[in-house]
């Protein structure tokens, strides 16, 4: 996202607006205040006496707070400014505003305060691909606030304005006729109030809860800083991005509603600030030596909501983890399949891998036992539905032609699967690291089966058949001629030609031939893929390569830092590092904050890393990434109830300490020397 835009968030509540604090809806970008997949403010621009204000200073209180500093008029006018305008803000279910003016003269001053407001209660898919609404807007000045709502058949959405200070509302906003002392000051507050079907705010609608107050949000994230391990490091952007993610992983959580669930995290900002099985799986695997209850809160959500039937429309499959749940208008009236969707070939396998890897690190076998059929489940998956053709590899095709997933790989836009060429293969696809994924959640599922499941049975077949994966694997995707893993098998079984990035997850899932790791690390540390700042998705000669095209070229932090922990897996330290490096000297130029997707532009030709315009930000698996950066380069392995430390860190970042690590060893330390 433009850093013109300033963001506050909590869970999937946030506001979109300039640097002045206004709101101004642009059909290319989501500007606004949204909860539930609904924005209930399009407008929201302040004036006085009929001037837009100029932005002094922005100041970045807390994630869920932000206070401007404004003066009426244009910047050549800043010397000369009699009066100026204090807006402090915060959300937190819904959005408070306390709107401060002085007056800096010695003569008192006449003011008309006038602020716009509109909502067109769009939903974020219609903000993406523009849609005529189909229900009713409506707006209602009432005594001291004012009234906008969208209604259609039974869904419902208002947005409620009330002020402090008395006003006159009208249809497009409220206006205060002011008159302020010299070196006095006028303040009111205004309270947005973001309303559901049944009248009640949205969140508590929604949840049966209200919203969280400044207060307690402040304390929640002390809280959660504290039981956060301690980083003590030489270099201040590691500091700053490990800090940066702590924070963003706090803001980015959200409580779904299924009775007794506790926070996961959300995708990203913006257009993800829902629940994305995936990308909470991939953040809670980056985050467990840090935030170990995200992972189990992830494993129990996931878990309640697996599916259990065959539904075309949402692609929908008994054992299959859904892939995202939405709230808004086009899903309510299922324009979208998103309550839930289950449109990825990837999370089924990564839910075992993520239970494995919880418990190696937690101990905690109960959950292990009580998550045991739905573990079962998703292992069925993997060759009863995941394996379309027959022929042993996990393959994907949506179902539902109209409105499903065309790519249900994490490259999931629709041109990111290509040939060498730059054709598109037929479906079903078969991408590698879906494969890499199947082995290894076969792998960790043998060892839950014989260590906790009471079942070695069935944990020696898991094994046999992970084996007979691996060897089939390392035939048929391997590119002789070019010493690397194809992207994917087509339809018929012919390797997909491309170099890419999805190579590398390979190396972390442990399906990889050992005698060709090095061939693989020498690809992904190259100059085709590695651009100075991390690995491309896609190579520069591959036929639909674009350094700004969003998975055919770009550098995205969650995918490297995989690659790293693949690398260091098979022994390749001083490349793991290579990688983390370039990373944390991206951070810097972000202020600590990876975003979602950067450009894949070189190194040597830039010298900072380029935006991708419409990158989320904050976006969970980029705020996981700094974190499961430092697990590899301290090194850090769970070995029974003993935390092994094998510290390789770039040169450059100088020594780290890590202290109060949780897991089942109680609370460890950490240092590279």
């Amino acid at each position: 996202m433009s850093e013109d835009t300033v963001r506050i968030l909590n869970g999937n509540t946030f506001v979109v607006s300039d640097r002045c604090g206004d709101i101004i809806a642009s059909p290319e970008f989501p500007t606004g205040l949204f909860s539930f997949d609904t924005r209930f403010l399009s407008k929201w621009e302040l004036s006085v006496n009929g001037e837009r204000l100029q932005a002094l200073s922005v100041d970045d209180l807390q994630y869920f707070e932000t206070r401007f500093f404004l003066v009426p008029g244009k910047p050549t006018h800043y010397v000369d400014a009699k009066v100026s305008v204090i807006r402090q803000r915060s959300v937190g279910g819904s959005f408070d505003e306390q709107l401060t003016v002085l007056n800096h003269s010695r003569e008192p001053v006449n003011l008309i305060i006038r602020l716009e407001i509109e909502s067109d209660f769009a939903d974020l898919f219609e903000i993406k691909d523009v849609r005529k609404k189909k229900g009713n807007v409506y707006v209602r000045p009432e005594h001291g606030r004012l009234r906008l709502g969208y209604e259609r058949e039974t869904f419902r959405r208002e947005t409620l304005v009330s002020s402090t200070a008395p006003g006159t509302f009208d249809e497009s906003g409220v206006t205060f006729d002011v008159r302020i002392q010299p070196h006095g000051k006028w303040v009111t507050w205004l309270r947005v109030a973001t309303l559901g079907t049944r009248g009640s705010e949205i969140r508590r609608s929604m949840h049966g809860q209200p919203g969280t107050t400044k207060r307690q949000m402040r304390r929640e994230l002390e809280s959660w800083l504290a039981r956060a391990p301690e980083l003590t490091c030489q270099h201040e952007p590691l500091q700053q991005s490990y800090r940066r993610s702590l924070v963003d992983l706090a803001a980015l959580q959200l409580s779904p509603l299924i009775l007794g669930a506790s926070n996961v995290p959300a995708a990203g900002l913006p257009w993800f600030m829902t629940i994305f099985g995936r990308d909470s799986i991939l953040t809670s695997l980056q985050t467990l030596p840090f935030t170990p209850e995200l992972a189990a809160n992830t494993l129990t959500l996931m878990a309640s909501m697996q599916g259990n039937k065959l539904d075309d429309f949402r692609d929908e499959e008994p054992g299959k983890i859904m892939h995202e749940w939405r709230y808004g208008e086009s899903a309510a009236f299922e324009e979208q399949p998103h309550t839930s969707y289950f449109g990825t070939a990837d999370a089924t396998p990564l839910f075992v891998i993520l239970l494995d890897e919880y418990e190696r690190w937690s101990g905690d076998s109960r959950l292990v036992g009580l998550l045991e059929p739905e573990a079962r489940a998703a292992l069925d998956w993997i060759d009863e539905y995941g394996d379309l053709l027959g022929d042993g590899y996990i393959r994907y095709q949506t179902r539902n032609e109209r409105t499903g997933l065309v790519n249900q790989c994490w490259k999931d836009s629709w041109d990111s699967i290509s040939y060498h060429d730059g054709r598109l293969p037929d479906f079903p696809r078969a991408t590698c690291e879906l494969q890499g994924y199947a082995y290894d959640a076969k792998v960790r599922g043998a060892r839950l089966a014989r260590d906790f499941w009471g079942d070695p049975e069935y944990a020696d077949r898991l094994e046999r058949e992970a084996a007979d994966l691996r060897a089939r694997f390392n035939r048929d995707f391997w590119v002789e001629d070019g010493e690397f893993y194809a992207l994917a098998l087509d339809s018929d079984g012919r390797p997909v030609d491309s170099l890419s990035s999805n190579m590398g997850h390979l190396l972390w899932s442990g399906i990889v031939d050992p005698s060709r790791a090095e061939a693989v690390a020498r690809h992904l540390l190259g100059p085709r893929l590695f651009s100075g700042w991390g690995v491309r998705t896609l190579a520069v000669d591959e036929g639909r390569y674009n350094p700004i095209g969003y998975h055919v070229g770009t550098v995205w932090p969650f995918d490297n830092s995989f690659i790293a922990w693949g690398l260091w897996r098979y022994g390749f330290r001083a490349e793991a590092g290579r990688i983390a490096a370039g990373l944390i000297d991206a951070a810097e130029f972000f202020h600590g904050r990876l975003p979602e997707v950067f450009a894949g532009y070189d190194r040597e030709l830039t010298r900072y890393p380029v935006e991708y315009p419409t990158a989320c930000s904050p976006q969970s698996w980029s705020t996981g990434t700094p974190l499961l950066l430092l697990r590899v380069i301290l090194g850090l392995e769970p070995d029974g109830d003993r935390l092994l430390v094998e510290p390789a860190v770039p040169s450059g970042i100088g020594r780290i300490e890590l202290r109060s690590i949780p897991g089942r060893w109680g609370h460890a330390s950490a240092t590279s020397g």
